[in-house]
């Protein structure tokens, strides 16, 4: 996880909102979730559809894990930007597969 970590503090392709978003889900243990609104708070942001906004340009997807993340009702929300289709079902089999080790 140093080496992802590293790779965010010093990218030069993302704004500092990005950088502390992304560090801050680094925290989220593999197989447990987080809601965007618990995210936001954590990085002192009052807006969770700020925070979906970096998470839909995450460049270090998966190795920064916004599968992890869902709505404040528990479900998956969105994913790569997508409610359906093929990367929401990406964000799905991520999540089972972490809950599985």
């Amino acid at each position: 996880m140093d080496d992802i970590r590293n790779k965010v503090l010093h990218s030069t392709c993302i704004t500092p909102f990005q950088r502390k978003v992304y560090l801050e889900l680094l925290d989220v243990p593999a197989g447990e979730t987080i809601t965007y609104g618990e995210l936001a708070r954590r990085i002192g942001c009052g807006s969770a559809q700020a925070v979906g906004q970096a998470l839909k340009r995450n460049p270090f997807a998966p190795d920064v894990p916004c599968h992890r993340v869902v709505a404040a009702d528990g479900s998956l929300g969105g994913y790569m930007g997508k409610r359906d289709g093929e990367q929401f079902e990406r964000k799905r089999m991520l999540l089972d597969e972490e809950r599985k080790r």
